[in-house]
C-alpha cells in the first residue's frame, strides 16, 4: 500500500531541504567533487562508445584518462601563458583606449568634450574604474589559481573523483535505481531519463559548441592580426553557453579592439566584423541545431534565472549545479502541468457529464 500522497510530499521536501543546507554549508568542499562528477557525466558516453569497440570499463576508462592528461598539458604549456598575459595586457590597456576615444571624440566634436564637459569627465571615471577593475579580476583570478589549495583541487582532487566516477558510473546508477521507491520507478526512471536528455542536448552540447567557436574566433583574429585576439576568442567562446551574449560581447570588444588598431585601415575593422557574422552564421545554422537540438527545455530566460538565483544564493558552487537543477525542475514542472491537465482540477465535471 502506498504511502499518503502528503506523506511522501513530507519526506521529499526533507530530502530537499537537506539537500539545499548542504549546497549551503559544504558549497566550497564540495566544489571538486561537483566538478569531477560533471566531467564523469560529459565523458561517461565515450567510456560507453569505447565498451562497445570491445574495450573493458577500466581500459576505456583508462584511454580516455591518457588522452585527458595530454590534452590538459598542452594546454597549459602552449594556451595558458598566452592567455594570461593577453589578458593583464588588455586590463593595462583599457585606460589608454579610453584615452584614444576621448580624443577621436575631442576631434570630431571639440564643443562637447571641453575640458568642463561632463561626458569628458565621466569617460576619463569609466576608464579609470575599468582598469581597476580588470586588474582587480585578473589579480585574483591568477593569485587564486596559484594558493596550493586551488591547485590541490585542480591537480589532484577533481581528476581523481572523475577518474573514479567514470569508472563506476553505470554500478552507480544501477544501485541508485535499486534505492528507487517501488511505487514510482518507472515515473521516477522516465523523468531521470528526459532530464538526461535535456541534460546531454544542453550541456554535451554547448561545451562542444562554444569549444568549436572559441577556437575559431581565437584563430581567425590571430590571423588577422588583432592584439588579444587570443583573450577576444576565449571571451567569446566561454559566453556562447548564454544565446547572443557571447557574439554580443565578443564582437563588440573585437570591433572596439580593431577600431583603434586599424583606424584608417577599414577593411581590416570590416573582416573582424564578418569574422564574428560568419561564427553567427555557423553557429545558428549548423553547431546548434545538430549539437545542441531545437527541443532541450531550457530556455535562455529561465538559464539566466537560475544562474543569477543560485549564484547569488549559494555562490560558486550554486553556478555548478544551477543548470542540472534548472534543468530538472523544468522537466518536473512539465510533469506536473501534463498531470494537472488529466485531472479532476483541470477538467472538473465537464468530462463526466459528457460520459
Amino acid at each position: 500500500m502506498a504511502l499518503p500522497v502528503n506523506v511522501q510530499l513530507r519526506y521529499w521536501g526533507i530530502v530537499a531541504a537537506v539537500f539545499l543546507l548542504l549546497l549551503w554549508f559544504l558549497g566550497d568542499v564540495l566544489v571538486p567533487f561537483v566538478i569531477g562528477g560533471a566531467v564523469a557525466y560529459f565523458l561517461d558516453p565515450v567510456a560507453d562508445r569505447l565498451e562497445s569497440w570491445g574495450l573493458s570499463r577500466g581500459a576505456a576508462t583508462g584511454v580516455i584518462t591518457i588522452g585527458a592528461i595530454a590534452i590538459f598539458v598542452i594546454i597549459t604549456l602552449a594556451l595558458l601563458p598566452a592567455l594570461v598575459r593577453q589578458a593583464v595586457d588588455l586590463a593595462n590597456l583599457v585606460p589608454q583606449l579610453f584615452k584614444d576615444l576621448q580624443e577621436f571624440l575631442i576631434s570630431k566634436f571639440p564643443q562637447v568634450l571641453n575640458e568642463e564637459s561632463q561626458l569628458r569627465q565621466t569617460l576619463v571615471k569609466i576608464g579609470e574604474a575599468a582598469q581597476s577593475r580588470a586588474l582587480e579580476l585578473v589579480n585574483t583570478a591568477v593569485s587564486s589559481a596559484l594558493t596550493v589549495i586551488n591547485l590541490v583541487v585542480l591537480m589532484v582532487i577533481t581528476p581523481v573523483v572523475a577518474v573514479y566516477l567514470l569508472l563506476d558510473w553505470d554500478n552507480m546508477v544501477a544501485r541508485i535505481d535499486e534505492l528507487l521507491p517501488r511505487d514510482h520507478a518507472p515515473t521516477i526512471r522516465r523523468l531521470a531519463e528526459e532530464i538526461d536528455r535535456t541534460l546531454a542536448g544542453f550541456v554535451r552540447g554547448m561545451v562542444t559548441v562554444c569549444g568549436i567557436l572559441g577556437a575559431y574566433y581565437a584563430i581567425a583574429l590571430m590571423i588577422v592580426g588583432l592584439d588579444f585576439g587570443l583573450v577576444v576568442g576565449f571571451i567569446a567562446g566561454a559566453l556562447t553557453f548564454i544565446p547572443y551574449l557571447g557574439a554580443l560581447i565578443g564582437g563588440a570588444l573585437a570591433v572596439g579592439l580593431a577600431l583603434f588598431q586599424f583606424w584608417g585601415e577599414w577593411w581590416m575593422i570590416v573582416i573582424v566584423a564578418v569574422i564574428f557574422q560568419i561564427g553567427q552564421f555557423v553557429e545558428g545554422n549548423f553547431l546548434t541545431p545538430n549539437l545542441v537540438g531545437n527541443s532541450v527545455g531550457l530556455h535562455p530566460v529561465w538559464l539566466l534565472l537560475a544562474l543569477s538565483v543560485f549564484g547569488a544564493i549559494f555562490g560558486f558552487i550554486g553556478l555548478l549545479v544551477a543548470v542540472p537543477v534548472a534543468a530538472a525542475i523544468g522537466v518536473l514542472v512539465r510533469f506536473a502541468a501534463s498531470q494537472y491537465k488529466h485531472s479532476k482540477l483541470y477538467t472538473g465535471l465537464a468530462e463526466e457529464n459528457d460520459d
